[in-house]
């Protein structure tokens, strides 16, 4: 038995190419659904043999394959019209057996990655933004339903139902899963949020036992870019790449020897990537002479402020507190206004900032860093044990095991 490696290596794979092998297989055969269900199973086939036999040489090609074959048996019940059977014959082709194990037609490097043509895809205006977003999360970028509720603070059962609507959609639609020849302006919006949800996800886990997944985060970052290429003068899409280089300039100070989060107040600044923090001031800078300021390019501009300060202490909190007035403008979201009351703790003293962040609690009650700043902000105002309890609702709100670390020494404090 292989049990404990086999798992390890098929977490990892599934962490880098699931939502790869589904774009590429939606996009072959023009049916989410399929694609989707044709990629679970080979994740679950992949578990029975590996653990039984090993990893193979090529586990890449071995899902691949597997994903392809579950698709054209899918295809070979449901097939009832000529498009479905063209796309049969084309996998079919795909997935016969070649010599030495390997697969014609299926190299042993990742092919060309079809993952945009999705991303459009699944933002098309005709479904309903919170279906969009859901959906595109589990189609392209590969997070559970679990993962997609906490990123969009809502429950499992409402998230999964976003997704199934939005797939039955996309069918009864004949929406194509291809990057559109018109409209790409009118669905970047969604885009954009649906990559920095993602960034966000690798950049603090909501749950397992990492604290970050660097490869999701590196693979949102490439998305921007390529979205930024795509549409060029779009000052919105160069602002989420410009935050997103800003963001992981601080990679290297987040994590301690230990693995303990260390807080942005705490860290390391001169471990910070300097080529990344210049690159993300130019294309913030790019974005900004489009004179057409938005969300991104405004979250952009508060981490270049922090980026800026040569220590915490040396932080121009009005500066940041004024651009978060701006950021309201264009999202006033309960976390947008959370954000904003911590750079008001840092002007105006903790009291004011308490007020604006209880104001939140019905919007904000499940989510871990609404309870969390509560928390800080009660000690603050020597609280204790108000902010004990705070903390202990965060502890109990998160999955993060580098935060969990951090609640609880603060509960000790």
């Amino acid at each position: 038995m292989h049990g404990p490696p086999a798992d390890a290596e098929l977490a990892r794979l599934v962490r880098d190419e699931a939502g790869r092998l589904v774009a590429g297989l939606a996009r072959a055969i023009g049916d989410l659904d399929v694609a989707e269900e044709a990629v679970q199973e080979a994740i679950v086939e992949a578990l029975e043999a590996w653990r039984r036999d090993g990893p193979p040489p090529n586990p890449g090609g071995w899902l691949t394959t597997a994903a392809r074959r579950n698709a054209v048996d899918r295809l070979r019940r449901m097939a009832l019209h000529r498009t479905k059977v063209a796309a049969l014959a084309r996998l079919a082709e795909a997935v016969e057996p070649a010599a030495g194990g390997r697969v014609a037609g299926v190299p042993d490097e990742r092919g060309p990655d079809e993952r945009l043509p999705l991303l459009f895809a699944c933002c098309h205006p005709a479904l309903p933004v919170a279906a969009r977003i859901a959906l595109t999360l589990r189609a392209v970028v590969g997070l559970t339903t679990a993962e997609i509720a906490r990123a969009l603070i809502t429950s499992e059962a409402t998230a999964a139902q976003r997704i199934v609507r939005a797939k039955r959609k996309i069918v009864q639609a004949g929406i194509a899963l291809r990057v559109p020849s018109e409209d790409l302006v009118g669905r970047l919006d969604t885009v954009l949020t649906v990559v920095y949800l993602a960034f966000n996800e690798g950049y603090l886990t909501s749950s397992g036992d990492r604290a970050a997944r660097r490869d999701l985060a590196s693979d949102a970052r490439w998305l921007a870019a390529l979205v930024a290429t795509e549409l060029p003068g779009e000052p919105e899409a160069l602002g989420l790449l410009a935050l997103l280089t800003l963001l992981g300039a601080r990679e290297p100070a987040r994590f301690a020897a230990d693995g303990g989060l260390v807080l942005l107040a705490d860290q390391d600044r001169s471990r910070w990537d300097a080529a990344a923090i210049a690159e993300g001031t130019r294309l913030l800078e790019r974005a900004a002479g489009r004179r057409r300021p938005g969300r991104f390019q405004l979250q952009a501009a508060i981490a270049a402020v922090h980026a800026e300060a040569g220590t915490w202490a040396d932080t121009d909190w009005p500066q940041i507190l004024a651009l978060y007035e701006l950021l309201r403008r264009h999202d006033g979201s309960p976390v947008v206004r959370l954000n904003q009351a911590v750079a008001l703790a840092h002007v105006c003293g903790p009291a004011p900032a308490l007020a604006e962040v209880d104001g939140l609690g019905d919007a904000l009650r499940d989510y871990h860093l609404f309870h969390a700043t509560r928390a800080e902000l009660l000690h603050m105002l020597a609280r204790p044990d108000e902010a004990r309890d705070a903390g202990r609702r965060a502890l109990a709100l998160t999955g993060n095991p580098a935060e969990r670390a951090l609640i609880r020494a603060r509960l000790a404090r």
